[in-house]
């Protein structure tokens, strides 16, 4: 497990920042209001191709296991592939959620359609968040803010709305 090079992190944080915006740096910094020099942040490691948040005491903790038998620390994000590319992972969802910019929230007769590939219409759309340009990247969310399966772009089609 290592920290992430600068041009991994670079193409990370650019993923990243599609869904969160700006705020990207509430997934790094401590979120409290004391700036505590003991307060423990988290940090993005790379093991294999698979990026994990986790957080700082355990990443260095983990140092001590030698690589062959580490099998996973921290919730992975996503994976780093041979071309350079980063793709994320369903288990970050969880994490992003919070910090997303724009959310569209499904109706529940809308959810399974969804589950099982299929697109969100406008009649399955309960809400979604204000000032969504099209093909963007968007978290979908049930009307109880539980995440769903994807992170999807938004487009508009004809007067109706499509994610996809």
């Amino acid at each position: 497990m290592r920290p992430l090079s600068d041009t991994e992190t670079k193409t990370l944080f650019e993923k990243l920042a599609n869904y969160t915006g700006r705020s990207l740096t509430n997934l790094i910094a401590p979120t409290s209001s004391n700036d505590s020099p003991d307060q423990d942040r988290h940090v993005f490691r790379l093991h294999g191709s698979r990026v994990y948040y986790v957080r700082l005491s355990i990443a260095n903790l983990a140092t001590s296991i030698p690589r062959n038998e580490l099998l996973s620390l921290g919730t992975c994000i996503g994976k780093m592939t041979k071309t350079g590319k980063f793709r994320l992972n369903i288990t970050a969802l969880d994490i992003l959620a919070p910090y997303a910019r724009h959310k569209v929230w499904v109706k529940p007769n809308g959810e399974m359609p969804f589950l099982y590939g299929g697109h969100v219409v406008k009649a399955h759309v309960g809400r979604w968040s204000e000032d969504c340009p099209e093909h963007t990247g968007v978290i979908v969310l049930s009307m109880d803010d539980t995440p769903l399966v994807g992170c999807t772009s938004l487009s508009y089609r004809a007067g109706s709305a499509y994610i996809s």
